[in-house]
């Protein structure tokens, strides 16, 4: 249970910080944002602050920003239909009725003649008892159709996403990767600030209770001078030496106040693939200050994007397999194996995954972020935007594809772990 309340706790977490980065970038350009959703399928819970519906879903795989334009209006306004309008006090129609008419006794009925709700923002009618003349109505900006008792704000074309420039379309969608590279690097510094952060000095760091360190006699905090009578001047030196002799007796020069002591070691021997490296059970020494945890939360961040980076090109170069690839199911597994090393451990492995996440959006593939700026780049380099619908039928091939990669790579994580 444990693990299953941690994992929809950095799941839900990695999305919601997705989604954010989308919907502040969205408000700051001016989109009317209809929806924030946290999961898909039925809605849970769900509340209105503003202009837009906060919703969390069943189905915890994933989110989304429901921006005006991006999808056809589900709602229009036809010659020939009937419909119900309200006034705000500059009379300007701030609600279009379109069924259960008689619930709104003060509405003015109207048979439409002609409507544009996002150009020119007018409707043109004729009412039941003057069907001779011809009426035209100004839409206030800030105006909502009512469905059903429920107000659906209309969308004019300026608050639609196509209207808003290509810098601030692009830097929507680019938002919600960022907001995932964000967070990685803020938990980075928290770790930093509240646990320490390794440093690359010829320090000794905590030591394990059965290792060979603690039993040779080296303490935590020795500063080594020397290891076999060769200088070291970084942790990645001591390492180096102790990993080439397993159960081989070397050295060890240390600092210790104001004495310099020399301690024999024999690495312990471990396999690691086809050769044994050598361990004596000591960690990394570590600091800890505000400023060097904002440095080694850059420095965490970038690491682990060149190293996920590196790992997609040898799955697209072949030198990984598609069984290596793990989906929910796999990450589930993992997320097990980590909350059982505790709390500092599993906020690394969600700022791990809050990378990968935004990475993998940021690949040029249909109906992901990065298919998205793709987009945006042809039509940068056009001119002019590529039609809507052969756009949609793109991506809409792009996600097919997707979830046809989903089911697959969650078959194999199911043949691995269960199976």
């Amino acid at each position: 249970m444990n693990t299953v309340i941690a994992f929809i706790i950095i799941f839900g977490a990695l999305v919601f910080f997705h989604e954010l980065g989308h919907l502040i970038f969205a408000k700051r350009a001016g989109i009317l944002c209809r929806e924030f959703a946290i999961g898909f399928g039925p809605k849970i819970l769900s509340f209105k602050r503003d202009e837009t519906v906060y919703t969390i879903r069943l189905l915890p795989l994933g989110g989304f920003v429901r921006m005006a334009g991006e999808d056809p209006e589900m709602i229009d306004v036809k010659p020939g239909q009937v419909i119900g309008l309200l006034f705000n006090n500059d009379e300007r129609v701030e609600k279009v009725i379109i069924n259960n008419k008689e619930q709104y006794p003060d509405a003015r009925v109207i048979e439409v003649e002609h409507a544009d709700l996002e150009h020119e923002m007018i409707i043109k009618g004729y009412e039941s008892e003057d069907e001779e003349r011809l009426h035209t109505f100004r839409v206030a900006e800030e105006s909502y159709f009512i469905v059903d008792g429920d107000e659906v704000q209309i969308a004019p074309y300026s608050r639609q996403f196509a209207s808003k420039t290509l810098g601030q379309r692009a830097m929507a969608i680019f938002a919600g990767p960022l907001m995932n590279f964000v967070l990685a690097f803020v938990i980075f510094v928290v770790l930093g600030i509240s646990q320490g952060y390794a440093v690359d000095k010829p320090v000794l760091g905590e030591l394990t209770k059965d290792g060979a360190a603690i039993e040779a006699g080296l303490k935590q905090g020795d500063e080594v001078q020397a290891i076999d009578g060769a200088a070291v001047s970084t942790w990645q030196d001591v390492v180096e030496i102790i990993r080439k002799h397993p159960e081989q007796e070397i050295m060890f020069t240390v600092n210790r106040g104001d004495e310099t002591r020399e301690i024999e070691v024999i690495p312990d021997s471990r396999e690691m693939g086809e050769e044994k490296i050598g361990l004596i059970g000591v960690y990394a020494p570590v600091e800890k200050s505000v400023i060097g945890s904002i440095t080694n939360g850059a420095t965490e961040t970038a690491t682990w994007m060149k190293e996920i980076v590196t790992g997609l090109g040898k799955l697209v170069t072949g030198q990984f397999s598609l069984d290596m690839l793990s989906g929910p199911v796999g990450i589930y597994a993992a997320t097990d194996q980590v909350a059982q090393s505790g709390i500092y451990y599993l906020m690394k492995w969600a700022a791990v995954l809050s990378i990968n996440l935004g990475i993998v959006n940021l690949l040029p593939i249909p109906a992901l972020d990065g298919g998205r700026l793709v987009f945006f780049a042809v039509e940068a380099v056009r001119g002019k935007p590529i039609d809507r619908q052969k756009e949609g039928v793109v991506h809409f091939i792009g996600f097919a594809l997707l979830m046809l990669l989903m089911l697959v790579v969650t078959w194999n994580d199911i043949q691995s772990f269960f199976l």
